[in-house]
């Protein structure tokens, strides 16, 4: 039954596009996206040996960190990406000497982002290698996360503190949308042990975060704050996107990925009614640009919503746009696509073979050799923290080629 289905929802995805080209399409996007990454990989030998691209200075040269910042994954999970779609041992010779890099993090417990940091390298690298040291480091990783869980909150606790925009109120025990991203190492190490208790830690949180996280509409906070004592709410604010009661643009895509993930490791369907849910917020809200690259708030500059004091948000009247967010988004559609009827399944599709058209024109895709060498142009970090605005950023080009990836195997 499921490959009619899957013709079905192929066919009707495709008709604004025609099936012819669409494979052209996908080679062209993915040829350069390797060209860019080749150009970086040549820069990075004039660097540090530890430093992880991350995005652009203003003069428009590639920026780095080190592996403890969240985003150090995202660049080896793009050379795994490249060497799946050419099988170019290269690829694969450079996937690991930047996998392995990491090996370190394993061990990391500061704080949430170890599924981001571990699972988009060591978790591609197992995936396409079967290689068990890189299973085992995952399994540790996994052990490390956990060890930020809290059974009276139900969560993992995503930063040591957070400082309100209003003013000097700082919470202990914060919790972000993002945080959803980083179940998925928890559900793999239980499926790879038996060791029920990361399952147990990945669904209270996803239930955790349902429940006081998305907004009766399927919008979403972007960080809920609890107290540690009775695991009640004490505020539910923001941190990089407009206001507390907007919508920060890649932290629905986070929640539209992440509970789509979920339902994917758990078959659970209150999970995908909100993976449902909050895509077709997504989709439907009169705010989303035709393109579908989403501006970086849904709310921005809009009457009723109003940032904190301290918060730069206040001095952008701008609307910049997050391709990031639309990245994200394009990708967990492809996969929410084959959990949902053949009418909304090809919605979805449409949808996400839309936003990639959109990413992969000029408006978006740099010129090879530019932009820092990275891929997409025109993604937002965090404009309350004056930080990354209107740039590239590693991981829209990870989950830009991502998307790329999933649409080419949906066409096999």
């Amino acid at each position: 039954m499921m490959k009619p289905l899957l013709c079905l929802v192929v066919a009707a995805g495709l008709t604004a596009y025609g099936t012819f080209g669409e494979k052209d399409f996908i080679s062209s996007n993915t040829g350069f996206a390797q060209r860019q990454l080749k150009h970086m990989l040549k820069e990075t030998e004039s660097r540090d040996s530890l430093a992880f691209p991350r995005t652009t200075d203003k003069a428009g040269k590639m920026t780095t960190t080190s592996m403890y910042d969240w985003t150090p994954g995202f660049f080896p999970g793009s050379l795994w990406l490249a060497y799946e779609q050419t099988k170019d041992p290269a690829w694969e010779q450079q996937a690991i000497r930047w996998t392995e890099k990491l090996a370190p993090l394993q061990h990391f417990t500061q704080h949430h982002d170890l599924g981001f940091m571990l699972y988009c390298s060591y978790g591609n690298a197992y995936r396409l290698t079967g290689n068990k040291a890189y299973r085992d480091i995952l399994i540790q990783g996994a052990r490390s996360l956990s060890t930020r869980y809290n059974p009276v909150t139900r969560s993992i606790k995503s930063w040591n503190v957070f400082k309100s925009w209003h003013g000097e109120q700082q919470y202990r025990y914060p919790v972000i949308i993002d945080n959803l991203m980083n179940l998925e190492l928890l559900f793999f190490a239980s499926k790879e042990t038996g060791d029920t208790s990361f399952r147990h830690i990945a669904v209270s949180h996803a239930e955790t975060a349902m429940h006081k996280q998305i907004r009766p509409d399927y919008s979403s906070y972007h960080v809920v704050c609890y107290d540690t004592t009775d695991g009640k709410v004490l505020a539910r604010e923001t941190a990089q996107g407009y206001a507390d009661n907007s919508t920060w643009s890649r932290g629905q895509a986070w929640g539209i990925y992440g509970f789509t993930m979920i339902y994917r490791e758990t078959k659970d369907p209150r999970f995908l009614k909100t993976a449902v849910g909050m895509a077709d917020w997504y989709l439907n809200n009169k705010n989303l640009p035709k393109d579908k690259v989403p501006y970086w708030d849904f709310n921005a500059v809009e009457k009723g919503y109003m940032p904190g004091i301290r918060s730069n948000a206040l001095n952008v009247k701008t609307k910049h746009r997050d391709a990031s967010a639309a990245a994200i988004v394009a990708s967990a559609l492809f996969e929410l696509s084959g959990y949902v009827g053949a009418r909304k399944a090809a919605q979805y599709r449409q949808a996400a073979i839309a936003t990639l058209h959109s990413l992969g024109s000029p408006a978006y895709r740099a010129q090879e050799g530019a932009n820092g060498n990275f891929v997409l142009m025109h993604s937002v970090g965090s404009i309350p923290h004056n930080n990354e605005i209107d740039v590239p950023l590693v991981y829209a080009d990870y989950y830009f080629m991502e998307a790329l990836q999933r649409y080419r195997v949906s066409l096999n």
